[in-house]
């Protein structure tokens, strides 16, 4: 295996030359480990089938899983899904950036390796300051599955990272502690009523008050 790259990144103010430098990683097919809210990630071009297969083969994740992504801002939306229906809406109002992935009807030009060949996708507005800048400054969506082999679990810190993950990636930026604990409630918004497929850190109450409002 290869030596591993890391960078260090300020967590709360990630310097320029460091997330472009990894940004263009990304636009050129590799792949980043990097910070999100509660654990580190794996970030490639989310449109980019070879980079989205390099993420499975790293993680060594059945193709039959999707991978949820990332983004910068919700006018990316179009480029990813269908349709955004209202109550989707409300709850990116509500708790994005961060925090929650919406799991909407997928556009049929996305990769396959990304929709794990299903009609949805998964969505989050990074709330990381460096998941933030890394995918604004890539000028895309990212890929945002954790930087674990498939079945491990999560790591909060880049010491806990796999060698086997740290050594296969194009860099690691090391963005220090994070949280750690619950990732992201996960709701599929495709269905009626909503469906929780994952509670995490917005509880299944604070879902249900923010959709009975509307």
């Amino acid at each position: 295996m290869n030596p591993p790259i890391i960078r260090k990144v300020d967590s709360e103010n990630p310097e320029p030359e460091i997330i472009k430098q990894a940004a263009a990683i990304i636009q050129r097919g590799g792949v980043v480990a990097f910070p999100t809210r509660c654990l580190y990630g794996l970030g490639a071009d989310a449109f980019d089938p070879d980079a989205v297969d390099r993420v499975l083969q790293i993680k060594q994740r059945p193709t039959d899983n999707p991978i949820l992504v990332l983004i910068d801002c919700k006018q990316r939306l179009s480029h990813l899904v269908t349709q955004i229906p209202p109550l989707a809406e409300a709850l990116m109002q509500t708790f994005w950036p961060g925090r929650l992935t919406l799991v909407f009807k997928a556009r049929q030009t996305l990769p396959h390796q990304l929709t794990a060949r299903s009609d949805k996708i998964g969505v989050r507005l990074a709330g990381h300051p460096v998941a933030f800048a890394l995918a604004k400054q890539a000028g895309k969506a990212i890929t945002g599955t954790s930087a674990n082999l498939s079945g491990s679990p999560g790591c909060n810190r880049v010491a806990e990272l796999n060698p086997q993950i740290t050594a296969r990636v194009d860099l690691t930026l090391d963005g220090g502690d994070l949280i750690g604990g619950v990732g992201s409630t996960v709701v599929d918004i495709t269905e009626d009523p909503p469906r929780i497929l994952r509670e995490g850190q917005v509880s299944a109450e604070e879902i249900w008050n923010c959709l009975s409002q509307r």
